[in-house]
């Protein structure tokens, strides 16, 4: 699988990397990357790159997140990121139906000290949110979601997630530029990954542009963020 980024210019990455992000990366966070590399080599593009995970830390510190959700977690890259951004009194419910990945990550994230923050479930999401919502006290409680999983359900994710995030909370979907295909028709030649995702997330970012619900800002970083408000 190729380099999701849809910045091009490796000049300019290695720039921004070696300046903003590893001088500032955490060292549990640098081993755990370094690990994924080595026991997935080219899936473990799977993680968020280090510049987009120092945003989304910045994210969760501004809006004093403390209730969050994290769907698809593979490693734990973004999970640890996560963790270690928030306050000691945070939960983070991270759901996934690979315990392996996770388990991967395990030991990097009990060495950073923040294993107590972090609730693992091994699960598809769809049945954890809507048991989630079962319980009415949950509805509108959480502040920050992040949804990494899945592309094709991303609707159906937002759906959910968006009765379960409080007013005002922000929740935020990573590859929505899918390396850059969704300015592609569909009769322009690409790969056969890229076709497919393209499509997807053409018709999930239509969704969300016009969804009057939620303020929305997609940001290009990594292979594309898109960041929702929910408004009402």
């Amino acid at each position: 699988m190729q380099d999701m980024r849809i910045l091009k210019s490796k000049k300019l990455q290695e720039y921004i990397l070696k300046t903003f992000c590893y001088p500032k990366e955490h060292e549990q966070l640098k081993q755990l990357r370094e690990a994924t590399v080595d026991k997935y080599q080219h899936w473990s593009i799977m993680n968020v790159p280090v510049d987009e995970a120092i945003f989304l830390s910045m994210l969760l510190k501004v809006t004093n997140a403390k209730k969050i959700i994290e769907i698809g977690v593979f490693t734990g890259y973004s999970l640890l990121n996560a963790a270690l951004a928030v306050p000691n009194d945070a939960l983070i419910l991270a759901i996934d139906p690979d315990r392996e990945a996770y388990e991967t990550g395990l030991p990097y994230i009990r060495k950073a000290g923040v294993e107590s923050k972090i609730k693992f479930i091994q699960s598809d999401a769809q049945t954890i949110l809507k048991d989630l919502l079962a319980k009415n006290e949950e509805a509108g409680s959480f502040d920050f979601v992040f949804v990494d999983a899945d592309k094709e359900n991303y609707v159906v994710y937002h759906e959910l997630v968006l009765k379960l995030v409080k007013i005002g909370g922000l929740i935020c979907y990573d590859n929505t530029l899918w390396k850059g295909s969704v300015a592609l028709s569909e009769d322009d030649e690409m790969e056969d990954f890229l076709k497919g995702g393209s499509k997807t997330f053409r018709a999930f970012n239509e969704f969300i542009a016009g969804d009057a619900r939620v303020e929305v800002s997609l940001v290009s970083i990594g292979d594309g963020l898109t960041i929702c408000r929910r408004l009402e």
